[in-house]
C-alpha cells in the first residue's frame, strides 16, 4: 500500500482530486477538466497513478505544475489586505452593520437591510457563473465613499453590477430616474454610468453598466437607457451565455487587476 489519500475538492467551480500523504501534504492533484494529473514529487509517481486509478477517465497527462501565468504570478504576490477577491456580496455593509447595527426595535425594517439582501442575492446569482469561466469581485471599493457591488468579470466581457431590492415594487424607468413604487424619484442611472466609467478607467478596459432588480413585481420604461442594461435577478444566469468578447488569459489578467485593492485608490 503507498499510503496515500485523495481528496476531492471544488476550486473555481471545478473539481480536482488532490493525492496527499498521511501527513497532510500534497504530492500530486488531478485536474478533470484538462485530464492531467500535476506531480510535485516525481518519485511518487507510480505511487500517485496507483492511488489515482478509480477515478481516471481516459487518456490523461503527467507532469509538473505548469509554469504560473504572470496573472497568478501577480495573484500570489497580493498582499492579504490588498486582496478584494474574498469580498462577501454585500462586504461594505456587513461592516457597517456590525459595527452600527442599530436600535434592536424599529417599527420599520433598516435600509441597509434591504440593500444588503438585494447584495446577496444578486451575488449568490453571480457567484454561480464561476463554473462558465467567469469571475466576480464584490463590493469594490471607490474613492469617496462609493462602490460598486459587483464586478463580473469574463468571456462576455466586464459588467458594473448594482443591486437593488425591489421586491413587490413597480419599477418605472424614465432615464436617468428610477422610481420604487411611491418612493421619491432618484437619478440612480447617472450614478451607476459613472461608477461604471470609473471602473473602464481603472481597468483600462470597456465595462458595461447593468441595473439589477430584485424580485420587482413589474418594470416599466418612460424612457428606455441607452448604456445601462436593466435585469432582475432571475436574468443574470443569462450572463454565462455571453462570449467572444474575452479570452480566457484576458479574463485572467482582468480579474488580477479587479482584485487588488490598489487599482482603485487613485481614481
Amino acid at each position: 500500500m503507498s499510503g496515500l489519500r485523495v481528496i476531492p475538492t471544488w476550486r473555481h467551480g471545478q473539481e480536482r482530486l488532490y493525492v496527499c500523504l498521511t501527513d497532510g501534504r500534497n504530492v500530486a492533484w488531478y485536474d478533470r477538466e484538462a485530464a492531467r494529473i500535476n506531480l510535485l514529487a516525481e518519485d511518487r509517481r507510480e505511487d500517485v497513478l496507483e492511488a489515482l486509478g478509480p477515478f481516471l477517465t481516459g487518456r490523461v497527462a503527467v507532469g509538473p505544475p505548469p509554469v504560473p501565468t504572470p496573472a497568478e504570478l501577480a495573484r500570489l504576490a497580493l498582499h492579504p489586505d490588498d486582496d478584494l477577491a474574498p469580498n462577501r456580496p454585500g462586504e461594505a455593509l456587513l461592516i457597517a452593520l456590525d459595527r452600527d447595527p442599530g436600535p434592536a426595535h424599529r417599527l420599520r425594517t433598516d435600509p441597509r437591510r434591504h440593500a444588503l439582501t438585494a447584495e446577496q442575492t444578486v451575488g449568490a446569482a453571480l457567484d454561480r457563473l464561476d463554473g462558465a469561466g467567469w469571475h466576480v469581485v464584490h463590493s469594490v471599493p471607490l474613492p469617496g465613499g462609493d462602490r460598486i457591488h459587483h464586478l463580473a468579470i469574463g468571456p462576455g466581457g466586464l459588467f458594473a453590477i448594482h443591486a437593488l431590492h425591489a421586491r413587490k415594487q413597480r419599477v418605472r424607468i424614465a432615464d436617468p430616474v428610477v422610481t420604487l413604487g411611491r418612493r421619491t424619484a432618484d437619478p440612480l442611472l447617472r450614478r451607476i454610468r459613472s461608477d461604471t466609467a470609473r471602473a473602464s478607467h481603472a481597468l483600462t478596459a470597456e465595462v458595461h453598466a447593468v441595473l439589477a432588480l430584485v424580485a420587482p413585481t413589474d418594470v416599466s420604461f418612460a424612457t428606455p437607457p441607452r448604456d445601462v442594461r436593466i435585469l432582475t435577478d432571475a436574468d443574470l444566469p443569462g450572463l454565462s451565455r455571453l462570449g467572444g468578447v474575452l479570452k480566457p488569459a484576458d479574463v485572467e489578467a482582468l480579474h488580477s487587476m479587479a482584485r487588488d485593492r490598489r487599482t482603485w485608490t487613485n481614481l
